[in-house]
């Protein structure tokens, strides 16, 4: 039996060996952008909460330029209950009309974007919280869909407002409500808004945080990750019908911000805590890592 003394030194010594093998990356990534979708069980735990929020202020703190996108949807659906509106969803996108846009925009925007903003504060970091509307960071379009609503796609980004805030020290915290061209608000899906926005950055990283493990090739089997694979890898894997259901809009995502010059997309389980840590600062990693086709790392 290990006794007390045996046990700290053991944890010391891991703790001392993931920092030495973080330093590598720490430096590589020095000055680089990575773009973080958050949402899922992570958003909704509150100790799963506390560990992302120190490892995305930990990402700002080592040199990195992290910017978090935000989901809400359970939060949206508490709300709506509340104020007696029935949630809907068509085709899985939520339908979104008036009412429903009312109240979305003022949980994503009024509530979860605040709620982030202060407890990366609170956790040392200086966060900014922003949706689509500001600096017209997200102009948006109708999704195109009959029959739900209000929501909709992007169809341009102006990062000036972004790199303005990193540039200075901050973390934006990205809402996915935007307006079109005559004001009207838009609900959009939090991993395109992140896709997009890491796109235009030309980012480092795109990291879809879910509930999930990764890209398994069995879905019910976790021990069937598949740890990395390339564009056309991930499009074969869509096309054969291993990646199947919730899973094909996020690999989606990722594929088109990879074509569009992002370096590298990650998808991890956010129920992991240090999740985040783990997948970039180690050799190993710990969730699925798509990257082009001409990946040379």
């Amino acid at each position: 039996m290990v006794n007390d003394t045996e046990y700290i030194k053991q944890a010391e010594a891991t703790r001392v060996r993931v920092l030495s093998e973080a330093l590598p990356y720490i430096q590589q990534f020095a000055g680089r952008t990575v773009v973080v979708k958050y949402g899922g069980a992570a958003m909704k735990d509150s100790e799963l909460k506390d560990t992302v929020i120190r490892d995305i202020v930990f990402l700002s703190c080592v040199g990195l330029r992290p910017i978090v996108v935000h989901g809400g949807g359970p939060e949206i659906n508490s709300w709506l209950d509340k104020l007696g509106i029935e949630a809907q969803f068509k085709n899985g996108l939520r339908v979104t009309d008036a009412p429903t846009m009312d109240v979305v925009e003022m949980v994503l925007v009024g509530r979860v974007n605040k709620e982030i903003v202060a407890l990366i504060n609170q956790a040392g970091g200086k966060a900014v919280g922003l949706c689509g509307k500001d600096g017209n960071l997200i102009k948006a379009r109708p999704q195109g869909q009959e029959g739900i609503g209000f929501v909709g796609d992007v169809s341009n980004i102006d990062v000036t407002i972004l790199n303005t805030l990193v540039e200075n020290g901050y973390i934006p915290v990205v809402s996915s409500v935007a307006a079109d061209e005559t004001g009207q608000s838009y609900n959009i899906n939090a991993d395109t808004v992140a896709g997009e926005i890491a796109a235009a950055l030309n980012a480092e990283k795109l990291i879809l945080l879910t509930d999930t493990r990764g890209i398994l090739e069995n879905y019910k089997d976790p021990s069937t990750l598949i740890p990395k694979l390339d564009i056309q890898e991930a499009r074969d894997l869509i096309g054969t019908g291993v990646v199947a259901g919730g899973m094909i809009p996020k690999v989606n995502c990722c594929v088109r911000s990879l074509a569009q010059g992002v370096k590298a997309a990650h998808i991890l389980d956010g129920r992991i805590p240090h999740s985040l840590l783990l997948e970039i600062f180690t050799d190993v990693g710990i969730g699925t890592m798509l990257v082009g086709s001409h990946f040379t790392q």
